[in-house]
């Protein structure tokens, strides 16, 4: 047989009356001919198509036929270093917001900060936790050494310590760019709706979902 991987020829490994063991001479890889589950099948495009457009993980188990712990395994190895698609521009204007949800239930609640260049419409950075000042230092940071021409933000209190006096603006409106894209992704991921008991279960199932969404290819969603 050749292999699934990379097309080469296979060698039989072991013995079995059934399901017979090959081994890939290039890639080293086992595998079989042919498979009884259908998630081997199942390509990564199919589940990010299906993640942006506000799956869950069980709906997604059942329109792919597939285990919901499968989707999860999936979704985590997909992001796991998915980062921005475009290196961060210099001298640009940018526009810092934070919007809220659950994990789990409604006695944890966190905050997913984020910061977006209104020209390109690119999210740069994303951070999930508690709205203090060490996890927005982190959104601040980054842009500050993009060597950032104006930060948006609204009048919370703790931009005014974190973002540089000559750089930072609240002016009314001024980060309507990004309330928007927050209010795109209540739109569009189930998971962050406001009336919902579509929480995630874990913090890291969340910043997985979102880094699908933001950073996987197009950039049409927003």
């Amino acid at each position: 047989m050749l292999c699934h991987f990379c097309n080469n020829a296979c060698v039989r490994k072991g013995w079995s009356k059934n399901t017979q063991k090959y081994r890939c001479k290039t890639c080293f890889k086992y595998q079989r001919e042919q498979y009884v589950y259908s998630s081997r099948l199942i390509t990564d495009q199919q589940i990010i198509q299906l993640t942006k457009e506000g799956c869950g993980i069980r709906s997604t188990g059942r329109i792919l036929n597939i285990s919901p712990t499968t989707v999860i395994k999936r979704i985590l190895k997909i992001a796991t270093h998915l980062t921005r698609s475009s290196p961060i521009l210099f001298g640009q204007t940018y526009q810092v917001d934070e919007l809220f949800t659950y994990i789990g239930n409604k006695n944890n609640r966190v905050c997913v900060a984020d910061s977006l260049n209104p020209k390109t419409r690119e999210v740069i950075d994303i951070v999930l936790g508690r709205r203090n000042k060490s996890n927005l230092k982190k959104i601040i940071s980054t842009l500050v050494l993009s060597d950032a021409k104006q930060i948006t933000t609204d009048k919370l209190n703790i931009y005014k310590e974190l973002v540089p006096k000559e750089l930072h603006s609240t002016k009314h409106r001024g980060i309507n760019h990004i309330e928007r894209q927050n209010l795109n992704l209540r739109t569009h991921l189930k998971r962050l709706n406001r009336r919902t008991i579509c929480f995630s279960k874990s913090i890291r199932m969340l910043d997985a979902v979102l880094r699908i969404y933001f950073w996987f290819g197009a950039k049409t969603i927003l």
